[in-house]
């Protein structure tokens, strides 16, 4: 998110260095980094539903089973707004560096508080984990980007290595940490977590001298004459939160657990579209830049879409799995959080295929035909789960048909994902070119708010109903996004033509 960081030059120590697999020993530090952070947070989400629901006996919070999905949905929907908001800090106010330290110790805190027994505690951990992660996940990411120059053809690379380290803690954390949880409850599972926070933050500080200063600058420092207006800006954004927390409380009738759902609800609606306008009606922005912009909403859904059922793996998915599953494979005895495992590990096999596959067929097909293959995909996954719930009837399922939904989720993923990262970067204006991460990031954020919401109204549907239905919506706006790839292509093209570039629609 934090893009302007990463267009500083990194000091020559950093480019000349190439002491991990010839790059920067810097990268090796922060990929360990975000591995173990990665651990930590996967393996807290994987149980997180798990803890929510069960009961108190088993020292759960014994909430029901749609409040308990819409807390998990709308706590990643924080997530991902407050990684704006930790962008946002890192570029003005403290820098990467301290960003990421910052937040990690209060990760490392909140899966602490996690650890420990009482609701209180929990749901401190919960707030705690989110902050911290908005703080680290994009500012370390953006550090990685300062160890190398634009021109550095060792930078695309860099970003796979990162991205393996990624999927690698990703992988082995729902493992662990369900282990560990079906051998010694939740809490020690928790406890696991806030170890693998805690080996991420060590290997961070010691990895200081390697990163060459990366992430030390602040790109644009708050200058004393913008303190007012930023002042004012926190104060508009504290009140429209105040307004949609009054709205959310009139519609409910009253505060509680689910009126917080909604408001953070409401909040991923409403940014995005205030992003757009802002950008749109911006007068930095161009004619040629207006004309990408529309181009990108249609993409900008079908994102957002594709998170809503992606992300459905720490809510429904891990219900269906607890609660509808045969918990055994090839005679092997599973936990239910230990399919999350099969995500990380798709990724690390197919994402060779996939870059072979794009460049024999030079990049094709084109952007918004990626896109709609995605969420195409991601509806047929659910689609394929209902059709085997409707097999099993009232017997549990088998694990093989989880297995291929997560397996399908993932060539979506592929399709969608990396390709939405160039394109948002390819279509922002220039005036919004930092700011634009921060767009992106608030397609999964609304994506998780349509769940949050969807999991309440639909209390008490089957699963085939409620997977069968959510896959076919999603289906009609691929097939929809697909009749409008040429007029989003011809935006781009149009766009590109006016300002004398290659085209970039494809």
């Amino acid at each position: 998110m934090s893009a302007s960081a990463s267009s500083s030059q990194p000091s020559p120590s950093a480019t000349g260095d190439r002491r991990f697999f010839g790059h920067p020993l810097g990268l090796f530090s922060l990929a360990t980094t975000e591995l173990w952070e990665r651990f930590s947070y996967y393996g807290m989400r994987a149980i997180l539903l798990l803890f929510l629901t069960a009961e108190l006996a088993e020292s759960g919070l014994g909430l029901d089973t749609a409040l308990g999905q819409s807390l998990v949905a709308i706590y990643g929907t924080g997530v991902y707004l407050l990684t704006i908001v930790g962008g946002w800090i890192a570029d003005r106010i403290i820098g990467g560096r301290r960003a990421v330290f910052y937040g990690g110790v209060i990760i490392a805190a909140g899966h602490v508080s996690l650890a420990l027994p009482g609701g209180a505690f929990s749901f401190l951990g919960i707030v705690l984990v989110a902050i911290g992660t908005g703080l680290l996940k994009a500012n370390v990411s953006a550090m990685v980007g300062e160890l190398y120059t634009r021109e550095d053809p060792r930078r695309q690379s860099a970003f796979s290595i990162f991205y393996l380290f990624i999927n690698l803690g990703s992988f082995f954390s729902p493992l662990v940490v369900g282990a560990v949880r079906a051998m010694f409850g939740f809490h020690a599972g928790f406890l696991v977590a806030a170890i693998g926070m805690g080996i991420a933050l060590i290997v961070f500080v010691a990895g200081r001298g390697t990163l060459a200063g990366a992430g030390d600058d602040i790109p644009n420092p708050i200058g004393r004459e913008e303190i007012p207006a930023v002042l004012r800006m926190i104060g508009v954004i504290l009140l429209a939160v105040a307004a949609l927390a009054g709205l959310a409380t009139l519609l409910s009738g009253g505060w509680g657990l689910g009126t917080m759902v909604d408001t953070l609800s409401y909040l991923a609606f409403v940014a995005p579209v205030a992003a757009f306008a802002i950008m749109y009606r911006s007068p930095k922005v161009t004619p040629a830049e207006r004309k990408r912009l529309l181009a990108y909403i249609p993409l900008f859904v079908a994102a957002m879409l594709f998170w809503m059922i992606f992300e459905q793996a720490a809510t429904t998915m891990t219900t269906f799995a607890a609660e509808r599953t045969e918990l055994s494979l090839f005679g092997l005895a599973i936990a239910p959080e230990m399919f999350q495992s099969i995500n990380p590990l798709a990724i690390i096999v197919l994402s060779p295929v996939f870059a072979w596959l794009w460049l024999k067929t030079n990049d094709r097909p084109a952007v918004p035909y990626k896109f709609a293959l995605g969420l195409g995909l991601a509806g047929v996954s659910f689609l394929i789960l209902a059709g085997g719930a409707w097999l099993a009837a009232d017997a549990q399922a088998p694990a093989l048909l989880l297995v291929t939904v997560y397996v399908v989720q993932t060539l979506g993923e592929l399709c969608l994902s990396p390709v939405g990262l160039a394109a948002t970067t390819l279509l922002a204006p220039k005036a919004f070119r930092g700011q634009a991460m921060g767009l992106w990031f608030l397609a999964p954020a609304a994506g998780t708010a349509i769940t949050a919401q969807v999991v309440q109204v639909t209390d008490g549907a089957s699963d085939t109903a409620y997977f069968g239905w959510t896959g076919v919506v999603a289906i009609v706006f691929a097939a929809a996004l697909f009749l409008l790839g040429p007029w989003v292509r011809r935006l781009i093209h149009e766009a590109d033509r006016a300002e004398g570039v290659h085209t970039s629609g494809d």
